[in-house]
């Protein structure tokens, strides 16, 4: 079982760490997220992707149009084609994620209205309805809920769970247990950004759990 406690020491800044292991607790156990392997790897993971269990959804507030070029470069190849997004999340999301991820056009209000949300952030009408099927919540009519600590919790240990995380965070002396977190990371992240983070996280909480 992780702790408030638990929390608190391994997250400095995490503003609720007795909300957060009350929610986690049944998520990590309906999922197999059980060992101290399984449970470092993945709070490692969801506290560097939340900024420490406080930030449950995407930021799409650009203050100027060269920052939007420099995120989305090929959606913004000009000073001209950014403006209009600036300061303008709603635009932007139905811009940069229409026709993607089983969301409709620019006009469905698909991009902005499944966003990203969660621990692991859940981004566009499929995935929400992945995990809404899996966990037999009204996530695409509801996908709000996302922000709920609980509901965080329970669709970033399913997701876990459904990429096969528990088996590449399982301690296995025959393997490099490097390369598998990186690999965590790709499987959550797309790539290994925050890497050096993410295991400054990892070694804190094998001192706590174990």
């Amino acid at each position: 079982m992780v702790t408030g406690d638990d929390l608190r020491k391994a997250f400095p800044a995490c503003a609720d760490p007795d909300g957060w292991a009350e929610a986690l607790n049944p998520a990590l156990v309906r999922f197999g997220i059980t060992t101290p392997a399984r449970q470092c790897a993945f709070l490692a993971q969801t506290g560097h992707e939340s900024g420490q269990f406080n930030r449950l959804e995407e930021s799409l507030i650009y203050s100027s149009a060269g920052r939007l070029m420099a995120v989305f470069p090929r959606r913004f190849p000009t000073e001209a084609s950014a403006l209009p997004f600036v300061k303008n999340p709603s635009a932007l999301a139905n811009f940069v994620y229409a026709r993607r991820m089983g969301n409709g056009d620019e006009t469905s209000g698909d991009g902005f209205r499944y966003r990203g949300r969660g621990l692991i952030q859940l981004t566009g009408r499929s995935n929400y309805q992945q995990a809404a099927d899996a966990l037999k919540l009204a996530l695409v009519e509801a996908p709000d809920q996302v922000t709920s600590r609980e509901v965080a919790a329970l669709t970033a240990a399913w997701y876990w769970d459904s990429r096969g995380l528990n088996a590449l965070a399982d301690d296995n002396t025959t393997d490099d247990d490097l390369e598998d977190f990186r690999e965590i990371t790709r499987r959550i992240n797309g790539g290994t950004v925050g890497l050096k983070e993410r295991l400054e996280m990892f070694s804190r909480l094998q001192q706590l759990l174990h």
